[in-house]
């Protein structure tokens, strides 16, 4: 059963910076795909990045360009979200997905994981 788990979540001021973490467990997932989506109350789960180990970082996919950023650890289970200059409409539960498949994907229904999510609040 592969489990993922988010951190990093928080309250910050506008303009501020935040790093958030998901790592993958579970037997025989290494080297796929993970995701970021963020969803609101009453809104769909919106995505925000993905990245695909065997695509390599040039094909990463970032929703909120210049102010997001991913990086990944080599071993293939451990993704993060460096948000920088964030706005009050950063505010959401952050949710880290992950695929067998290594191709990245905007889709929720493409992904086959779901950790329990971190929640951004935005707010002075």
């Amino acid at each position: 059963q592969v489990q993922l788990e988010e951190s990093g979540g928080g309250l910050v001021q506008p303009g501020a910076s935040l790093r958030l973490s998901c790592i993958a467990s579970g037997p025989n997932f290494s080297r796929a795909a993970m995701a970021w989506f963020r969803q609101t109350p009453g809104s769909q789960r919106e995505f925000v990045a993905a990245s695909a180990w065997a695509s390599g970082p040039a094909n990463d996919a970032v929703a909120v360009k210049g102010r997001f950023t991913l990086s990944r650890d080599n071993a293939g289970n451990s993704l993060y979200l460096q948000m920088g200059s964030l706005r009050a409409e950063g505010t959401a539960v952050y949710y880290c997905a992950g695929r067998d498949l290594p191709v990245v994907q905007v889709h929720t229904r493409r992904y086959d994981y779901w950790g329990q999510g971190t929640r951004v609040d935005v707010a002075s």
